[in-house]
């Protein structure tokens, strides 16, 4: 069981969409954690900078013993600033049959390696096992960006720095003839020419002199994290900023050769405007923000994921993001061709990763005080009895629960009540009644969801508790 859980208000910034969202804690005792993912079923494996991963059950248990320790070939970490370590995580779309998974770590010379390991047993990889893959230098000890995934085409994706230092020195995210400031893609699957890998034939730079096969996107400075919104087969980057401004940036997998501007630009605004492709030719950001544009310093972004899950429906689509210095969590909401961006306050936390479980939901780590979070919607509060003419009673309840419209002119439709892992477990439909009577016998003890629509084609949700 957890042994600790806590809720922290978060009251976003008044627009027409305004939204309240909580902060559960979910697991603790964590050792700087900068990476989280699952691996096709209810487990959390979140890995620590120092060279481990953990597992998280689903009651947000850290096992004790690390499904992976390779302490001994990542670089020494000396702080919470340093960007080095163990860095990134991606489990293989069939790990559940071939027990693969890859790594992205600066090892002990300071250099990037990517390495597939192999499953041992159910909460162990073999050490042993290590396939490395690609191993490229890291000229300045900054910038090493180290995020991977599994995009929707299967294939292998990694962000790389532009090498560190400050302002590209090398222009290396502009240069194609290496791997610095790039979006690398892989063929796992297909290794060929000598290599642990193969390269995607739809790569744009595959047999040509002028680029590295490797590169899918390039013109990026730091892309710590980035995600897959399988949805609508977009890849979401988010770039760390040099001097003033933090990036969001979203295009189709399927987009050939994407250039995102850095170091010509940061943001939309001109940085170095040496040997520039015309402006055309660049991806700008669909959003971004500046360091002093809030009530308080910025720095560093985190990008997060879109909420795709099914337990907390209105926030279907949303963005979450953070920053690392104003300890602030942003969200990105879509209002026609345009995106709304607001933050948190404050929360005395410094964000450096969010991860995306099974069903959907989405966490948030702190590095320094190694725990993770879940982020809720508060609106989706048991002690909301009534919402817009809806009333569930009693709550919490036993052996029945009742929805009741209050309204004679509304009346319920359907009702579907889901778990807190998004499974559906009651669905009523056609009613059109001013009331519906749930029977709670076979449901076990805990929160539900119940999403009703009414026949205004509004859809209302509510929290209830079994006890």
């Amino acid at each position: 069981m957890k042994t600790i859980v806590s809720v922290v208000l978060i009251s976003f910034a008044l627009t027409s969409f305004s939204q309240v969202i909580d902060i559960e804690l979910f697991a603790i005792g964590l050792n700087k954690p900068v990476s989280i993912k699952h691996a096709g079923d209810d487990r959390l494996f979140v890995v620590e900078q120092d060279g481990t991963i953990k597992i998280i059950t689903l009651e947000g248990d850290v096992l004790p013993n690390p499904f992976l320790d390779i302490n001994d070939r990542v670089i020494t970490v000396t702080g919470i600033g340093d960007e080095r370590g163990f860095l990134g995580l991606a489990f293989h779309p069939d790990y559940v049959n071939n027990g693969y998974f890859y790594v992205n770590y600066i090892n002990n010379s300071g250099n990037t390696v990517i390495s597939r390991f192999t499953r041992q047993s159910e909460n162990l990889a073999d050490t042993n096992s290590e396939l490395i893959l690609l191993t490229y230098a890291q000229p300045f000890p900054n910038h090493n960006g180290g995020d991977m995934a599994f995009g929707p085409d299967g294939y292998l994706y990694i962000s790389s720095g532009d090498g560190g230092s400050a302002g590209d020195p090398d222009n290396n995210s502009q240069t194609l003839t290496n791997l610095l400031g790039k979006i690398l893609r892989l063929d796992v699957d297909n290794p060929s020419n000598g290599n642990n890998y193969g390269i995607p034939n739809t790569n744009p730079f595959l047999g040509n002199p002028s680029g590295e096969d490797e590169i899918w996107a390039y013109g990026l400075r730091n892309p710590w994290k980035f995600s897959f919104d399988n949805s609508t087969n977009e890849i979401w980057i988010a770039d760390v900023g040099q001097s003033e401004i933090e990036e969001i940036n979203v295009v189709d997998i399927n987009t050939a050769a994407p250039n995102f501007g850095w170091r010509c630009f940061e943001g939309n605004q001109p940085f170095i405007n040496n040997n520039c492709p015309p402006e055309n030719l660049l991806t700008f950001p669909i959003a971004s923000y500046t360091h002093s544009g809030g009530d308080f310093f910025r720095c560093s972004i985190t990008g997060g994921y879109r909420y795709r899950g099914a337990a907390q429906p209105s926030l279907q689509g949303i963005y979450f993001f953070a920053d690392f210095c104003s300890e602030e969590i942003g969200y990105l909401q879509q209002d026609g061709n345009d995106w709304v961006m607001n933050f948190t306050a404050p929360l005395n936390h410094n964000w450096v990763a969010f991860g995306e479980g099974l069903d959907g939901e989405l966490y948030v780590s702190s590095i320094g005080e190694g725990s993770l979070y879940k982020i809720i919607d508060s609106n989706l509060s048991a002690e909301e009895f009534e919402i817009n003419n809806i009333i569930a009673a009693p709550n919490p309840a036993s052996q029945q629960i009742i929805f009741t419209s209050n309204n004679e002119v509304v009346l319920i439709n359907k009702l579907t009540v889901y778990d807190l892992l998004g499974k559906t477990v009651s669905n009523i439909e056609n009613v059109a009644s001013s009331n519906i009577s749930l029977n709670l016998n076979n449901y076990d003890t805990g929160m539900y969801l119940a999403k009703i629509e009414v026949n205004n084609s509004q859809i209302k949700i509510l929290k209830f508790i079994v006890n």
